[in-house]
């Protein structure tokens, strides 16, 4: 058997995991343009259940949390009612679920938000990045800053989130606070020159993040959230003076937390990264003595080698569960995998994404 590091059970917070290969979340925009997830996710999810954790694409906390076409959102009922038999599909096959609780911030566009309002940031700055809407990539408009009171309304609004995940059944949710989105946002200075509460010191442009996990954690538990970070990566513009004094700050906070687990992005292609990046990553590391989920281009060796030498206790795989639905019994008997095709990522149907095969179909 190979790998076999990654194929031993994992304690996260209030569930267990059956091994150490999880999916990373994957936005497919395949959901009705409401935010209500379409029945063949259940199909989709399901045949990915042998991951230890699924965590799903990225769905939306409100209506001016969406960012790009046909995402999920998790804040209304009907969106809830939609997500039950998909949570229940991945149940009834195994495995366990978390959704991935997601506020684009400044990376959107008027034609995808209420009464085609702008994109919401800590501060009027555009990130000068196209995003994915009804006419194809379209450059996004600069954004406007949220008040101090519309930056409270949002905290809640990922609590109320929280809550209705738990009422679809997932078994932990993950708050996105990578990839450039809104709490990142908040954290960087390159996005936030905010004069109140919320900006200036490192202090108060992690303030956000702090009040969005005790929000969280005090309406779901601690032991059922999770949090994506990516530290090093300059997504969406993002940029900051000091991003090593920053995350010593926010690893710092999350140690106090007793969460599920810190899932962070350590390279990802495509991905501009700061200076120093693996040194700043291996810094940081120590700080955080909870389950430590790493992303970012590992294979079936590099990700158990990764937790044989205590790097981490987990490894998310992104893009290799695309076209490889049954990911954790191929890097368990390293077996070849099955090229995905990037033209199917986004939108469409059963097309790549339902339709690639497993091991045992495939030979």
């Amino acid at each position: 058997m190979a790998h076999d590091d990654l194929f031993t059970p994992l304690k996260l917070g209030a569930i267990e995991a059956a091994n150490r290969v999880f999916m990373a979340p994957l936005t497919r925009n395949r959901a009705h343009s409401n935010g209500v997830p379409k029945a063949l996710a259940a199909t989709y999810y399901a045949q990915r259940a042998s991951a230890g954790l699924i965590i799903s694409e990225a769905s939306q906390i409100s209506p001016m949390g969406k960012g790009y076409l046909d995402t999920p959102g998790i804040y209304s009922d009907e969106q809830v009612e939609a997500w039950k038999p998909i949570v229940d599909a991945v149940h009834e096959a195994g495995g366990k679920i978390a959704i991935q609780l997601w506020h684009v911030g400044r990376v959107s566009h008027s034609s995808l938000l209420p009464d085609n309002a702008l994109p919401v940031a800590p501060s009027a700055i555009s990130a000068e990045v196209k995003t994915f809407t009804a006419n194809g990539f379209e450059a996004i408009p600069t954004p406007r800053a949220l008040t101090t009171e519309e930056v409270a309304a949002t905290v809640e609004d990922y609590a109320h989130a929280a809550r209705q995940a738990m009422k679809a059944g997932f078994d932990l949710v993950e708050i996105h606070a990578a990839n450039g989105y809104l709490i990142q946002q908040f954290l960087s200075s390159g996005t936030n020159t905010r004069s109140d509460q919320y900006g200036g010191p490192i202090e108060n442009r992690t303030r956000f993040l702090r009040e969005v996990v005790d929000a969280v954690t005090e309406a779901i538990g601690a032991d059922r959230t999770g949090i994506r970070l990516s530290p090093t990566a300059a997504y969406q513009g993002i940029s900051d003076d000091d991003p090593e004094a920053l995350f010593e700050a926010v690893y710092d906070y999350l140690e106090t937390k007793a969460l599920a687990y810190l899932h962070v992005i350590e390279d990802q292609q495509g991905a501009p990264l700061v200076e120093d990046s693996a040194g700043i990553i291996a810094r940081l590391r120590p700080r955080y003595s909870g389950v430590y989920v790493v992303n970012g281009g590992f294979d079936g060796a590099s990700g158990a080698a990764a937790i044989r030498e205590g790097r981490a206790d987990a490894v998310a795989y992104g893009r290799p569960f695309i076209s490889n639905p049954d990911l954790p019994a191929r890097l368990q008997a390293d077996a070849p995998l099955t090229p995905d095709n990037r033209k199917t990522w986004y939108g469409g149907g059963e097309e790549g994404y339902t339709d690639y095969p497993a091991l045992e179909t495939a030979e």
